[in-house]
């Protein structure tokens, strides 16, 4: 598979399909784990580090069930190949910034991704659209199996998997799901439920996970600790906390539309219009619009378009995405530009 095949589908975390896609975007579990008798990536030479992407490239060849994924080495890639995988959620910003000795093993349909020498030596993900993490751990154990089989990991019994970061210890597992929340944030209850997550030993995280902010009401809800906790305890305490702040959401929801329609209607009439019709549009504020474009189709005020065509478009927006579709690099004030002429034509086209 070549990267620029990527640009032709939507990725699964924005497949619009699973349990709950009104509001769960998509569900996601990573494990952290490294090889046996070498340094933590961030004492390894870079001899260290070589080693290590050679061994995983070898165990992810060798096994049947990845034999179709694509090893990407990250110094083989330019700033905005990397960016583009970024953007689809394959990797961390962390892991783009310094390519060397690194690499990114992605699945076709990209419910899979496996970073190489990021903070760990490997930090393998998978992610299903919808609410699903029980299918999601499922696919994950497996492939955390057939990769054991192959390669040592760095274990001791009374600590459980050993990783760089001591909280990640233990099971090195973190589950994490994405969640659009405007009618939260509209009828001002989101600082209660994430001050309620805090408490509970949970994180919340903007769009693009760890070290980011929340925009276009969209936030990443994952557990803080794994050492002590089996992997099953762990889903299950994010799923008791995900149900309830669902249901919190569609509350919220049908409130303002019994208490506050007009303006509800307004918000999202005024941001379908601005996209339609924009000459100059940011990211972000093309993400804050169509999250209200969202909510517009999923509650039913909107019925001009199809949902798919905003989730196409929520990638296709990104920095990155819109050079590689141009085929140029382009500066900030470019890709304005671009990306609202490229909103236009998509929009124009599906009505």
């Amino acid at each position: 598979m070549e990267l620029n095949e990527l640009i032709n589908h939507t990725g699964e975390w924005l497949r619009g399909t699973g349990p709950n896609a009104h509001i769960v975007l998509s569900s996601r579990i990573r494990l952290a784990r490294n090889l046996m008798d070498v340094l933590f990536t961030n004492r390894a030479q870079r001899k260290d580090l070589d080693r290590v992407l050679l061994s995983i490239e070898s165990a992810v060849r060798k096994s049947p069930l990845l034999k179709d994924m694509t090893f990407f080495r990250l110094s083989d890639l330019d700033s905005v190949d990397r960016q583009f995988l970024v953007e689809r959620h394959l990797m961390s910003h962390d892991h783009a910034s310094n390519p060397q000795g690194k690499a990114v093993v992605v699945s076709r349909e990209e419910a899979i991704s496996i970073m190489v020498n990021e903070e760990d030596h490997l930090r393998i993900q998978v992610m299903q659209s919808g609410y699903n993490l029980n299918g999601t751990w499922e696919i994950i154990n497996n492939i955390d199996n057939v990769l054991a089989e192959k390669l040592t990991y760095a274990f001791m019994p009374e600590w459980g998997y050993l990783t760089a970061c001591p909280t990640n210890a233990g099971t090195a597992m973190r589950g994490s799901v994405m969640l659009h929340l405007p009618a939260l944030v509209m009828t001002r209850q989101i600082n209660k439920v994430l001050m309620a997550i805090s408490k509970l030993s949970f994180a919340s995280r903007g769009f693009y996970g760890e070290g980011t902010q929340a925009i276009g009401n969209f936030y990443q809800i994952s557990n803080q600790v794994s050492l002590g906790h089996s992997e099953l305890d762990i889903i299950q305490n994010i799923n008791g906390l995900i149900r309830q702040i669902v249901e919190q959401e569609e509350q919220a929801r049908q409130a303002l539309l019994v208490q506050n329609r007009p303006m509800l209607e307004d918000k999202i009439c005024r941001a379908w219009g601005i996209l339609k019709h924009s000459r100059i549009i940011s990211s972000q504020e093309t993400i804050e619009l169509m999250s209200m474009v969202r909510l517009g189709l999923d509650m039913g005020i909107l019925q001009e378009i199809d949902s798919k065509v905003m989730n196409d478009l929520f990638i296709m927006i990104q920095p990155a995405h819109l050079q590689k579709i141009d085929g140029r690099k382009l500066n900030s004030a470019e890709r304005d530009i671009r990306r609202a002429q490229l909103i236009r034509e998509k929009l124009r086209k599906a009505a």
